[in-house]
């Protein structure tokens, strides 16, 4: 039996936890402090794609 299914699974879950909770929390952020919308913006984008990332690569290293 393989496992890849489930890797590639907790992966995406993963991925879709931590995007929503760096969503969560930078609208959270600019809430208290508007002023620093553009950077939190920024650097939200860049977590997410991060995080992405690491689901990308568990599917080349989980689907072979």
């Amino acid at each position: 039996m393989e496992a890849a299914p489930l890797h590639l699974a907790l992966a995406a879950f993963g991925a879709a936890l931590a995007i929503g909770l760096i969503g969560f929390k930078a609208t959270e952020a600019t809430g208290r402090n508007p002023g620093a919308a553009g950077p939190i913006l920024t650097l939200s984008i860049i977590l997410a794609a991060l995080c992405e990332g690491i689901f990308i690569l568990t599917l080349f290293v989980a689907g072979k």
